[in-house]
């Protein structure tokens, strides 16, 4: 069996599920709704990516990690 990942637009999702529910050889599975992960790591995962795309992040070359950590 394969898997696929496809990105729907939101005005044409509805069409787009519909159509695909109706091929008998395809299994539809809803990742979202059987997420194995709490709500609350998902929502600081999804706010630390928000604030990376914000700039709001800080970068450390290789060298200076154990410095930067205070475990030197």
């Amino acid at each position: 069996m394969k898997q696929i990942t496809l990105n729907i637009p939101d005005s044409k999702y509805s069409f787009f599920m519909q159509l695909v529910k109706s091929l008998n050889f395809v299994q539809v599975v809803d990742k979202e709704s059987e997420s194995s992960y709490s709500p609350a790591l998902v929502e600081k995962i999804q706010k630390s990516r928000q604030e990376y795309h914000e700039g709001n992040f800080v970068s450390i070359e290789k060298e200076n990690l154990k410095g930067f950590l205070g475990i030197e």
